[in-house]
């Protein structure tokens, strides 16, 4: 009996600090890689 108190216990305080309601699953990650947006521009300025 002396055994079970202890995680009771725990339990008990753990179910007491918990968030009320259901779980809710987190927001879809995005797919790994790279994306790059936007434009870019490449050359070398030559004036005479």
């Amino acid at each position: 009996m002396t055994r079970l108190i202890p995680p009771l216990l725990m339990l008990s305080l753990l179910a007491a600090c918990g968030a009320a309601g259901a779980p809710v699953a987190p927001a879809a990650a995005p797919a790994p890689g790279v994306a790059l947006h936007g434009q870019v521009k490449v050359g070398v300025g030559y004036s005479e």
